[in-house]
Formats: structure tokens, sequence, C-alpha cells
């Protein structure tokens, strides 16, 4: 009744827009830290569980795979049963999945329980842009989602040093137990600053659009995650690719004929959607693949140590951190566009200048190669978000928040995987004789140029995407000058 009161009155459900972004933001702090967390406290849990790396990583990949999955289908449910039953449902099974994961005396356990706080993350980061959308005028949707790109950048910062006080100062448990009173606090500010919002009447779930979509894509995961230790051409991982292949194929008919689909196919009729969602996916399958190999770099070229490299490493979320919020602001007033254009701009000059490094690159040179990085996704994800989520209907925005939220987890997938490949063939075939062996252990010099080929290919592909925003962009003026043209009865000038 207080929702409907304050739409009648102001037109808005939310009351206090910031309160909720303080409930949003406890969510994606959560999953952030979280990830980073755990990332980084891999080799203390293969000794702790007496365990190996192949079957720990299950940590990391289980949580993974079981929040990209789900991500779609939460958003649809949401714009079925509404949004905060399910949101604040996300923090209490996240929450109990970390209790769980803290007690579990062996791997397999641990690895159950972190598929629980996936289903928890899936309900949190599907929903978290569709409530900031929500709550906050189109007028100010940059600058509100830029703040919540700030926020994932504090948590990226402060997993891993959090993570090396734990463990130096308690054990492995607490790295999960750590979530308990964010979660318990989230869920508080859900209760209390979130408005329980009736969904439109009248709406059926898609469950077979939902199974089949879900098999989709977990073929698709399970074949870029295994396909790194089996090779992309084995047997089992080209079937898995043919199982994406087809499942793929009968989702998009189930779809089409489906009074009621998970997706709506007119949505990809908006160019601004069907470009933005493609051009984040690439800024995110680079960002992570080179996320992935910096830290060989620094380490096995560079011989700095764990420590030292963790903090080089902080550039990017840093430098994200405070692009984020000045774009999504610039975007209100100047349009979404021009801002994204900038972003990809930016990243291809980052990652050309990064194909600099070489194995007698100091600390101050990698910081002013690789910060620039951080700026371009900064610059880029505030304005390309707003624009995504704008694209909404009402009834919609669980769904599209959905799709905008596997963007970043397939583009993380994808990019460990493809370009972590294409880093290990190109350092493997760059150091003469040493086919056969790890590409780890590879000569500093091979695994210099190995890095260096793989940049040029990322830069390749970022070049690609920032040509398509380009054309969206050209695509956008002319259209907004034939509504020009339209409205004053003459050509536009």
């Amino acid at each position: 009744m207080e929702a409907e009161a304050r739409i009648a009155t102001t037109g808005n459900p939310y009351g206090d827009r910031w309160k909720v972004m303080t409930a949003v933001g406890a969510g994606v702090l959560l999953a952030t830290v979280d990830g980073s967390i755990v990332n980084v406290a891999l080799p203390t849990l293969v000794r702790a569980l007496d365990t190996r790396f192949s079957v720990v990583q299950w940590v990391i990949l289980g949580y993974l795979l079981t929040l990209t999955v789900l991500l779609l289908t939460v958003g649809r449910l949401a714009d079925i049963l509404g949004k905060k039953p399910l949101y604040n449902s996300g923090f209490a099974v996240f929450t109990i999945g970390s209790v769980l994961c803290g007690i579990s005396p062996n791997v397999e356990l641990l690895i159950a329980s972190r598929i629980l706080q996936g289903i928890g993350a899936s309900m949190i980061l599907a929903l978290g842009p569709a409530i900031v959308t929500e709550a906050f005028p189109a007028r100010e949707r940059g600058r509100a989602l830029g703040v919540i790109g700030s926020i994932g950048s504090i948590g990226i910062v402060i997993g891993p040093a959090l993570c090396g006080f734990l463990l130096e100062t308690w054990s492995w448990h607490w790295i999960f137990f750590v979530n308990i009173p964010v979660g318990i606090a989230g869920m508080i500010l859900v209760w209390r600053f979130v408005p329980s919002l009736r969904a439109p009447g009248g709406q059926r779930f898609d469950i077979a659009g939902a199974l089949v979509f879900s098999a989709s894509l977990l073929t698709l995961l399970l074949a870029l995650t295994l396909g790194q230790t089996r090779g992309f051409t084995a047997p089992v991982i080209l079937e898995l690719f043919s199982g994406f292949v087809v499942s793929g194929a009968v989702f998009v008919w189930i779809e089409l004929h489906v009074a009621q689909p998970m997706i709506a196919p007119r949505l990809f009729r908006s160019p601004v959607l069907a470009t933005n969602l493609f051009t984040g996916l690439v800024t995110f399958v680079c960002a992570a693949g080179i996320l992935l190999l910096v830290p060989f770099y620094l380490e096995n070229v560079l011989a700095f140590d764990p420590r030292r490299t963790g903090l080089l490493m902080s550039a990017v979320p840093v430098a994200l951190g405070i692009s984020a919020p000045l774009s999504g602001i610039a975007s209100d007033r100047f349009g979404s566009r021009p801002l994204t254009v900038i972003g990809l701009a930016v990243l291809v000059l980052a990652y050309l200048g990064l194909r600099t490094v070489d194995a007698t690159t100091g600390m101050l040179g990698f910081v002013l190669r690789f910060a620039p990085v951080g700026l371009g996704m900064g610059l880029f994800q505030s304005p390309n978000n707003s624009a995504i989520m704008g694209t909404a209907a009402p009834r919609e925005l669980g769904v599209v928040s959905g799709l905008l939220a596997i963007t970043r987890t397939l583009g993380q997938t994808t990019g460990i995987a493809i370009i972590g490949a294409l880093w290990a063939a190109r350092t493997l075939a760059r150091g003469a004789g040493q086919l056969g062996t790890d590409a780890t252990e590879a000569a500093p010099g091979a695994q210099v140029h190995g890095l260096q080929d793989t940049l040029a290919v990322v830069t390749a592909l970022l070049g690609i995407a920032l040509l398509v925003g380009i054309w969206a962009w050209a695509r956008e003026r002319r259209r907004n000058g034939d509504v020009t043209a339209d409205l004053s009865g003459r050509p536009s000038p």
C-alpha cells in the first residue's frame, strides 16, 4: 500500500532512491568480494583440503556455471512474481551457502555449498540493475549504474587484501564466514527500503524455454571450461558444442512459437539492445582473458612476488571505480552512445599500449600501461549498461537485467577459455623446441611474445566492437535527424 501511495503522489514507488542504492550496493559488494577472495584462496584450499587443483577449481567453476545458467530464469521470474521477494531470497540463500561453505569438511561439500551460493548470487546479480533502473529517473540512470560499477571495483580491490589477512590471522573458513554480516545487512536493507510492487498480472512462465535455454548455456560453458584441459577438438568437447548449437536452435524455435516467451524476440529489434549487448560481451571477453594472463607475466617474467602482483593488479579496478560514476553522469547529460564509443576507443589504445610490455618493464611503466584498461572499462560500462536498461519496458526489466548480467559472466568464462588457450598456443609456438611443455614453464621471452600476440588479437576484437559502436552512433544520429526533419516539415541541416 505504501508503494502504491507513492506512485499516486510522485510517480515513483521507491521513495528515497539512494537508500535503495545502499541495498543493491550491498549485493554487488557481497558478490565481488566473495569472488576475488575465493580466487586468491585456491592454493590454500588445495593444501587444507588435501586435493588437486583440477578438483578445487570447481569451487569457482561450480559457482560460475550455476550463476550464469540461472540469471535469465531469475530475471523472468522476477517480472512475473515481483523483484523484492526474489532479491531478498538471494541474500538469504547466499548467506546460508556461505555458512555451509565455511563449515565444509571436504572439497566435495565445499563445491556443493558454492553451487548453493551461485543460486543466491543469480538472484542478486540478475535483479540489482532492474531495481536501480526502477528506483532512479531516466535522467539519473547512468549516474546510478556508475555508482554500482564503483562499488563492484571496491569489492574487487579489497577482496585479495582481505583474503590475505583472514588466511594469515585465522583460517580459510573465514573467507566465507565474512559474507554472513554483509548478507544479513543486505536482507535488512532490502526489507526496509525496497518496496513490494505487484507484478503485472496475466503472465505465464515459459518452462520449456527456460529448461532448453539453461541446457544450451550449460553445454556451452562446459565446452569452454573443459576444453581448456582436454583440448577444444576432443570428441566430448565437440559433442558439447554440438549440443549447444542444437539446443540453441530449439530455444529460438520455442521462443518464436510460445505465447509468452522467456525472451520476447521483439526485444532484439531494438538496435540499442543488440549492439550494446554485443559490445559489452566483447569487452568482458577481452578483460577476463587479459586479467587471467597478467599475473603470469608479473610473476614469471618480471619475478614479482604475489603481494606486489596483487597491488599492481588493483590498477584496473581503481581506475574503473574512478571513471565509472563520472562516465555515468556524463552519459546522463550527453547521451550514452558518445561515451560508449569513447570508452571503446580508450580500450583499443590501452591494449595497444600493453603490447609494448617486455621483460624489462618496471612497476611504474606497467601501471601506466595497465590503468588505462580500467579507465576505458569505466568509461564504457556505465553508459552501456544504462542504454541497455533503458530499452526495457517495466514488465521486462528483470529479463533485460538478466541478459545484461549474462554478458558479464559468459564473457568472463569465454575470455578465460579462449584467450587463455590462445596465449598458451602462441607462447609454445614462440618458444622454439618447447612444444609439449606447459606454457607457464616456457622461457620468459616466449611468454612475453605470447602475451603480445594475444594482445594483438584482443585489440582487433575491440577494434571490431569500436566500429560497431561508431556505426550505431551514426545510425542513431541519422534517425534523430530524420525525426527532426519530420517534426519541422523540412530537411534537417
